[in-house]
């Protein structure tokens, strides 16, 4: 057994006994549902809206290598400067490599999910960088010295209570439960880092082909602050993230927005087009952009699991996850969690190591239902399934499939082995068998037909 699934097993196991928490994350969810279908009764068509999401990223993802091209010189002509890193490593590197040119001391960051896909503030911390997250849920998850337990929701698993015991702690500040005291608590710490932060680093949510801007949509507007104060912005992107038209952001961004918290739109939506120009009042004076492969065209290779690809980051499968729900964000050990993250996540760590979170579905479908650009969710997670079994097989696997492989070949002798299992299937029931004890703490197992299928199919047909 992996290390990855050990910890999943174990941090599963006892998230899922803790019901205070799952009681917690169930009634968070809740206002989330309301408003969720409130908004999407705004669309005048919601399903032909999915559609619509669905095939600008299709479009965009399957003329990938094109779309980039495209976008790379737009931006570069608005006075950007584009990386391009293989891997995890190579964009740290290159993100070290510009703080060390401008000699930073400090930096901001906005909510950003690639960056911690590179792990990135680790490697900043490390280089001797005070780095700090500036969305308020992120800006609480570093506090507590953890990850972010969603995508969109860093800190929903953490009460009001244990948030103002947070700030106490480390801002020195008088207790409260009020959210709005909370969230000023948070706004003046972080309103100074602003202004004396060499260096900004932000996300981006889409990337305009056609136009060479990048799009961040947010609540806070915290990624405003993070990219026009510094005087270097640096974003950090996967490849995928492109679109090829502007347009493609009227129905992407309500559609983010919706899916993801229940929004009509997010606060804030701005288009970043380059460093501050001669006459312009703010805006930084310098405007790099990374953009990160890290296995995603190996993904792209994949034409079963492609649109993979075309996630916008919203998290709605999560919401909708019953083992989500049940196990918590965390539990995971990844950066993306749920659904989706059960589908990537082998593709960009490794199928050997990570291919137990695609066990970790019900297969109920809700998420492919919940998807706001129609991703085939759960068809993946039976496709990962498979392809870990052939990749790595078990010793069950191999004795268990290979030995029902061999029998099911031959008619007689699954015959006979039917037999053999309807009689025995009484004494089975009351063995302790390791396989079976624990799904037979809740489940009784059917009884036996007296007659198989084939036995009676062939007395209708001579009878």
């Amino acid at each position: 057994m992996s290390d990855a699934k050990s910890i999943f097993l174990k941090d599963a196991t006892v998230n899922a006994a803790d019901g205070d928490q799952r009681a917690f994350i169930r009634k968070a969810l809740g206002g989330y549902y309301l408003n969720r279908d409130l908004q999407k009764a705004r669309f005048r068509d919601w399903e032909r809206a999915r559609d619509a999401a669905s095939l600008a990223k299709w479009t965009a993802v399957n003329d990938l290598a094109n779309q980039l091209e495209r976008f790379t010189a737009n931006f570069e002509r608005n006075g950007g400067v584009v990386h391009w890193a293989r891997d995890a490593a190579e964009a740290r590197a290159i993100i070290l490599k510009i703080a060390a040119d401008a000699n930073a001391k400090a930096i901001v960051k906005s909510k950003c999910m690639t960056s911690e896909e590179i792990h990135l503030n680790d490697a900043l911390e490390k280089a001797g960088y005070g780095v700090v997250e500036s969305d308020l849920g992120e800006f609480i998850q570093q506090l507590r010295g953890e990850a972010p337990y969603h995508f969109v929701f860093p800190c929903m698993h953490v009460k009001r209570e244990a948030i103002s015991e947070l700030f106490t702690k480390h801002l020195g500040t008088a207790p409260t439960d009020s959210p709005e005291e909370l969230t000023m608590i948070a706004r003046r710490h972080l309103r100074q880092l602003y202004v004396d932060a060499d260096i900004g680093i932000t996300g981006a949510n889409f990337l305009v082909a056609e136009t060479g801007q990048i799009s961040i949509t947010e609540n806070e507007g915290n990624a405003r602050l993070t990219a026009a104060l510094p005087r270097i912005h640096i974003a950090l992107s996967g490849i995928e993230k492109v679109v090829n038209h502007l347009d493609d952001l009227s129905v992407l961004l309500p559609m983010l927005a919706t899916a993801g918290a229940g929004q009509p739109m997010t606060c804030y939506n701005t288009l970043y087009s380059g460093p501050r120009k001669k006459g312009e009042c703010d805006g930084p004076e310098e405007f790099h952009l990374v953009l990160l492969d890290n296995a995603r065209t190996q993904l792209l290779a994949d034409p079963e699991q492609r649109d993979a690809l075309h996630c916008i980051r919203c998290g709605a499968c999560l919401n909708v996850c019953p083992i989500f729900k049940n196990i918590g964000g965390l539990a995971y050990g990844t950066t993306y969690q749920g659904p989706i993250g059960s589908v990537i996540t082998p593709h960009l760590r490794g199928l050997k190591q990570w291919n137990h979170l695609s066990g970790a579905s019900s297969l109920c479908g809700a998420c492919t239902d919940a998807c706001p650009v129609r991703i085939d969710l759960h068809h993946h997670l039976l496709h990962n399934r498979r392809n870990a079994a052939k990749a790595a097989p078990t010793w069950f696997d191999r004795i268990f499939h290979g030995g029902f492989d061999f029998v099911i070949q031959r008619p007689r002798l699954f015959a006979f082995g039917g037999k053999v299992f309807r009689a025995t299937l009484p004494v089975l029931q009351k063995l302790p068998l390791p396989y079976l004890r624990a799904w037979m703490k809740t489940r009784d197992l059917p009884k036996a037909p007296a007659k198989s299928f084939r036995d009676q199919w062939k007395e209708s047909r001579h009878g």
